[in-house]
């Protein structure tokens, strides 16, 4: 391959990774043998042939393509977004922790004989229709001869190298129900687990306006705003992209968080050295997850996780029945657990310092006049309550 080739190449797979599949496990069984394989190149045919019609790709090398062949009939397993373990399997990440990848799963027969997943989010049992060979990929056109569909979940997702969920993003035509009589609505995104504490009390003081929330991550956050389903997000000043601007709302100070009794709960403040082999509750995701472990690791500190969730209660509630502390920011005004448990927190001494509250927006972006109103409440409320009362 020339050098021009290589570069189409590389381009042509840079491109790909932004083009998001479904994850699905490919399946046979027959005179060849059972085999299995992991797949994100699958689509729709056309569903007004005689039957309807499938294709998949699968790599030349996979032993799973000549079988599919050999066999003449092969199932699509597509997965959900809690099965991604299945998917790694399949694609060969536990091959020395694994002998069968069957095993990671449950399993039944399909019509076909190809096996189907007990609890996929649908699966496509297919007869092998023509297969031909293009560069380093079986190219397989199938015709779909049954169908299984679970009753709930959302597909596992593939992008950018890395597994992600579908999501919902309200149009326009949705949208008009967060809509008042007068056509005024606020696009606002927040952290999920800074909107229950702060984004009520702001609201209240906006009545008659229509809201259409978001409150997610700092990545689902940033993509709202991209893509205009957001004019201005509350969130955190951290690894935002230069294609946003910010404004700092107040400065948020970590705290440990332990439950009542601990013996670091009678000092008035921790020093990161004192969590030193202490089971630690993280709060997973991002920016969480980095900020969190990164105010120990400043301090030559290793954190050791016990526990992670992405929910902020949860991780309340496993501090308060004393499975570890954790380092959070946000403070809500009850020092109780979801289920009645005293909770106990104290400043965290760390030279990582402080981060911020900020609101963020497209660069150059107008805001309407409901984002400004809003975005002028917000810097005055948390001036005049909490100008030295940190939030967290």
């Amino acid at each position: 391959m020339d050098g021009t080739n290589d570069i189409l190449r590389n381009r042509f797979l840079q491109g790909m990774s932004h083009a998001a599949c479904t994850v699905n496990i490919v399946t046979t069984d027959g005179p060849a043998g059972r085999a299995g394989v992991t797949v994100s190149a699958m689509a729709s045919v056309s569903a007004d042939s005689e039957k309807p019609t499938l294709l998949i790709c699968v790599h030349h090398l996979s032993p799973a393509a000549a079988m599919i062949v050999e066999n003449g009939v092969l199932c699509v397993n597509v997965l959900r977004d809690d099965q991604s373990h299945i998917s790694d399997t399949f694609a060969g990440r536990f091959k020395d922790e694994v002998n069968d990848k069957f095993e990671c799963a449950d399993w039944i027969p399909s019509a076909s004989g190809a096996p189907q997943l007990s609890d996929p989010l649908v699966a496509f049992d297919c007869t092998l229709l023509s297969s031909e060979q293009v560069g380093t990929h079986h190219i397989f056109l199938c015709e779909v001869q049954d169908l299984a569909f679970a009753r709930h979940g959302s597909p596992l997702i593939y992008a950018r190298r890395a597994y992600g969920t579908a999501m919902q993003i309200d149009g326009v035509r949705n949208l008009k129900h967060a809509l008042t009589g007068n056509g005024v609505a606020l696009k606002l995104g927040c952290f999920h687990a800074a909107a229950p504490y702060i984004l009520p009390q702001l609201i209240a003081q906006m009545p008659g306006i229509g809201l259409h929330l978001v409150e997610g991550d700092q990545r689902r956050l940033c993509q709202a705003l991209s893509t205009g389903e957001c004019d201005l997000a509350l969130m955190y000043d951290i690894d935002l992209p230069d294609a946003l601007e910010t404004d700092q709302v107040t400065r948020l100070t970590p705290y440990v968080l332990l439950p009542d009794g601990h013996p670091l709960a009678s000092q008035t403040e921790i020093l990161p050295q004192e969590l030193a082999g202490e089971p630690m509750v993280l709060l997973e995701g991002q920016p969480s997850r980095d900020y969190f472990t990164g105010l120990l690791t400043a301090e030559a500190v290793t954190p050791n996780i016990a526990y992670r969730s992405t929910s902020f209660e949860m991780v309340r509630g496993l501090v308060a029945h004393g499975l570890g502390y954790a380092l959070l920011v946000t403070q809500p005004a009850c020092g109780m657990s979801y289920d009645g448990l005293r909770l106990v927190s104290r400043p965290l001494v760390s030279s990582a310092g402080d981060t911020h509250l900020v609101l963020a927006r497209r660069k150059g972006a107008a805001l309407p006049p409901v984002a400004q109103r809003f975005a002028a409440l917000s810097k005055a409320h948390f001036n005049e309550a909490m100008a030295y009362d940190e939030i967290g």
